[in-house]
């Protein structure tokens, strides 16, 4: 009935990046919709790196899945049993297949996010994401790459899968996420950004801010870091170069990644 929760997780080198973040907002989201995950953290990280191991995988993109079982086709369901299923598979990021810089074209979306007294939306669960797909085939139809979505006072949201974050000047500006969910990866950006001494907002966000940014680039873990350069709203287009803080913030997502890696081979020494 559309409360299954799930999460996206990236693999670097055999190993889950952010993985703790990303299973307790499974646990979380699990709570919010309404039954509790019948595994433990420690007993779902041993699992995510089975599934790894057990596929010969390296980089990959991880989908821990749960949801209700068939013990009730009603709309209550509280006696059904949950079950958990990991999916891993090879999914290049755009880093990985040499196009980090290569910006995306967004369509503003005539779906909007659900205000959150009226949904989850704190959740990761796949019934709100029937929107989102709405969303982005009709953006895909029209030739561009994704959607940019607005919320029930038409403030920027998100696109369909990913974080917006704007650069004015130093500063890096991404919307409220009250509708929406608050992005692992856009967190793990912010801090890359304030290492940098770089100033980070978050409040509500006009169209009229995102057409005067100086830079766009949006974040998630699908995609790690990828700057916006387009935005066709009806017969209005805005746009953005790739600039240099969105390219010093992709090579510090990087980085990052390398770190970790090294870190964990330093531990088994």
């Amino acid at each position: 009935m559309g409360g299954a929760v799930f999460e996206g997780m990236r693999a670097y080198d055999g190993r889950i990046f952010l993985g703790e973040a990303h299973l307790e907002r499974l646990a979380q989201s699990a709570e919010w919709v309404g039954y509790g995950l019948p595994r433990a953290k420690l007993e779902l990280t041993k699992a995510v790196e089975a599934v790894l191991w057990a596929n010969a995988l390296h980089d990959a993109y991880v989908r821990p899945v749960a949801w209700r079982g068939s013990e009730s086709a009603s709309v209550a369901a509280r006696g059904a049993s949950v079950h958990i299923a990991i999916a891993a598979w090879d999914w290049p990021t755009p880093a990985a297949l040499g196009r980090s810089h290569a910006g995306i074209r967004l369509q503003l979306a005539t779906w909007r996010r659900p205000r959150p007294d009226t949904a989850p939306t704190a959740s990761k669960c796949s019934g709100l994401y029937m929107i989102g797909t709405l969303a982005r085939h009709a953006a895909l139809d029209a030739g561009f790459d994704d959607a940019l979505m607005l919320d029930a006072h038409d403030h920027v949201a998100e696109t369909t899968s990913t974080n917006v974050v704007l650069v004015k000047g130093e500063t890096l500006i991404s919307p409220v996420a009250d509708c929406f969910l608050d992005g692992i990866t856009e967190r793990h950006v912010f801090a890359l950004a304030s290492r940098r001494g770089l100033a980070v907002e978050e409040r509500r966000v006009r169209l009229e801010d995102l057409r005067r940014a100086d830079e766009v680039f949006v974040a998630g873990t699908s995609v790690e870091i990828q700057p916006v350069v387009e935005l066709m709203e009806g017969e209005r287009r805005s746009r953005w170069p790739v600039g240099p803080i969105t390219r010093a913030l992709i090579a510090d997502f990087q980085a990052s990644v390398r770190e970790r890696r090294a870190v964990g081979a330093r531990a088994l020494v």
